[in-house]
């Protein structure tokens, strides 16, 4: 049952719908320490602050116990000792409220101020970090994965990096603080405090050891949710044509079962520790003023430091509530950091920096490539693409055409066998040096928020406007660029002009003019454009792309025909290799798709 144990399902389920790797512990406390180390100023500040806050609080007991103190060892006068005494008393009580005040404005300023720096570098970290992995890896992790990772871990986190960190600090040097003031001003009262300790350390352990796999569950419950959510829309047509509606429903809804179910889960873990934490603050006042009641009726102590003594122990509440909530919170945050840190133990594409083409020949030689273990998408794959050669690589769905694309521009690397471009292996090449001979453009395209200006400079950032314009020419986009309002200025994307998924393609196609390399992989680069607006590009481009090596997975067979070599790919294999002709006269698979599509 919910609320008593753990669901009854593998924990460890929901975490299977990932392939990027969670911190392990080592990691996590690394990078917090990392973090510290860049922030330490600002972090001595806080704490510096944050003493003379709590010292300062600590007047009004001290004070409050010298008063009464006195005022019971008056013989019947104590309005003689009020006289004498109350002013400066009540002067000093005010002095130090102030100072309080001030220096608490100070700390929650200067906590807030650090949250919000450490957040900013946590983003910016995860973000360089990503960017940098190899994009084989980015690719097999999916988009729910990564997607809730960026958005849900990091929303986590804002408000522990905001809050949790500076106020558990801050906690932790009041609790210090006041425990080092009982001692001193109450040296015999220090020691009931330490009565509702075993109850404390009991709740704490019992729920400790439970909440962190609860969260790091539910965690990777939600990760599951956003992966199946985002899956269905994205391939929603595709569900759509297959009938898959009620199959995709009953996945998201079992998924949602069981990140419920730790929902659950947890708020039942902090139901049971939250009444421990009250009746721990009941028993520590009550302690102090029991055993303080009967050192006074002795004579041990007086009423003043059990006065004082007494208020100090009430004040223990605030800090050791503050330190439980915030540890508590920090539960879900750690999660979420190692499920953020977790990037950083994927090795980053550095790849061999001295490795060099010495040519432009794109060869794959015996290649073998699966995704998963023992299941290979390509079997002993070879190819030959020479310099300004096109290449159109046809065949029926899911023979391997995407897969062989992605490992002729070195996204992935092969299980065996080499992909090579002049002699030098991609795989081992970095991702920059590879990007920079080869470019792959798929159909799915991303218009960056900013201006079209700067969507166009990602590709090359030192490019002039007569440049931008001629690329969008290039791939017959300036007429409808010309006619937006503010021309090269005009904001897309979110908040700004939304562009059409055709438009959005066009873009993408004019950065690959710009960014000028010499081997193209274009997979399904002009799917978005109805098929006469798309032979036209392609005639467009082809002037542009003259004397580039290009290849192209070809499901519109034009392209094919239009192509100096054609390849088809039947069951991870190629079967037939020659140019249109050729393969037409031989009758085979690439002549009975041509008279399938051409009628």
């Amino acid at each position: 049952m919910i609320g008593v144990t753990p669901p009854t399902y593998d924990p460890a389920a929901p975490t299977t719908a990932t392939t990027l790797p969670i911190g392990a512990p080592a990691t996590v406390r690394a990078y917090v320490v990392e973090l510290l180390r860049r922030h330490r100023r600002a972090f001595l500040l806080l704490v510096t602050v944050n003493t003379v806050a709590v010292l300062a609080s600590m007047a009004g007991p001290y004070l409050l116990g010298g008063l009464v103190e006195r005022v019971s060892g008056q013989d019947g006068g104590g309005a003689g000792g009020r006289e004498v005494h109350l002013p400066l008393t009540v002067a000093l009580f005010l002095l130090a409220l102030l100072v309080q005040a001030g220096f608490v404005r100070q700390v929650r300023l200067r906590g807030a101020m650090l949250g919000e720096r450490m957040l900013a570098d946590l983003r910016e970290d995860f973000l360089v970090r990503s960017v940098g992995l190899p994009p084989g890896v980015l690719e097999r992790a999916g988009t729910g994965d990564l997607l809730s990772r960026i958005t849900t871990d990091i929303d986590r986190l804002a408000n522990a990096m905001r809050e949790a960190v500076p106020q558990l600090a801050i906690g932790v040097v009041w609790a210090v603080l006041l425990l080092g003031g009982l001692v001193v001003t109450a040296p015999p009262l220090a020691p009931a405090v330490l009565l509702a300790v075993p109850l404390l350390v009991a709740g704490c352990r019992w729920y400790f050891r439970r909440a962190p796999s609860a969260y790091r569950s539910e965690a990777a419950g939600y990760a599951s949710v956003a992966a199946a959510l985002a899956e269905t829309v994205d391939a929603g047509r595709t569900v759509e044509a297959h009938r898959l509606g009620d199959r995709r429903v009953a996945l998201s809804e079992r998924r949602i079962k069981e990140w419920t179910a730790w929902e659950r889960y947890t708020l039942w873990l902090r139901s049971v520790l939250f009444p421990v934490i009250s009746v721990t603050h009941v028993t520590v006042l009550a302690s102090v003023l029991m055993i303080g009641g009967v050192f006074v009726l002795h004579g041990w102590i007086g009423v003043g430091r059990l006065t004082t003594g007494a208020l100090l122990a009430q004040m223990l509440v605030d800090p050791v509530g503050l330190i439980l909530r915030w540890y508590d919170e920090l539960q879900v945050a750690q999660v979420s950091l190692a499920r953020l840190v977790g990037v950083r133990e994927i090795e980053p594409d550095a790849g061999d920096a001295s490795l060099a083409p010495g040519g432009r020949l794109l060869h794959a030689d015996r290649v073998y490539f699966g995704y998963r273990e023992g299941l290979d998408v390509l079997r002993q794959v070879s190819l030959q693409v020479p310099p300004g050669t096109r290449l159109a690589l046809v065949g029926p769905s899911g023979a391997g055409k995407s897969t062989l694309g992605r490992l002729l521009a070195g996204v992935y690397a092969p299980r065996d066998g080499r992909v090579t471009l002049g002699g030098a292996e991609l795989s081992r090449m970095p991702a920059e040096r590879v990007r920079s001979h080869v470019a792959l453009v798929n159909q799915e395209h991303h218009v960056f928020v900013g201006s079209l200006r700067d969507n166009l400079r990602l590709a090359r950032a030192d490019a002039g406007d007569a440049e931008l314009w001629a690329a969008l020419g290039a791939v017959d986009a300036d007429g409808w660029a010309r006619a937006l309002d503010d021309g090269l200025d005009t904001e897309v994307g979110s908040g700004g002009l939304a562009l059409t998924p055709a438009q959005a393609q066009q873009v993408a196609l004019a950065r690959l003019v710009l960014a000028d390399p010499h081997t193209l992989v274009l997979d399904e680069a002009t799917s978005l454009l109805d098929p006469r607006a798309a032979r036209h590009l392609e005639r467009s481009l082809g002037r542009v792309l003259a004397d580039r090596t290009v290849v192209a997975i070809a499901h519109r067979l034009h392209t094919a025909h239009d192509a100096d070599v054609i390849a088809v790919v039947e069951n991870g294999r190629i079967t037939e290799l020659g140019n249109h002709h050729q393969l037409v006269a031989v009758d085979g698979a690439y002549a009975a798709l041509w008279r399938s599509w051409h009628g």
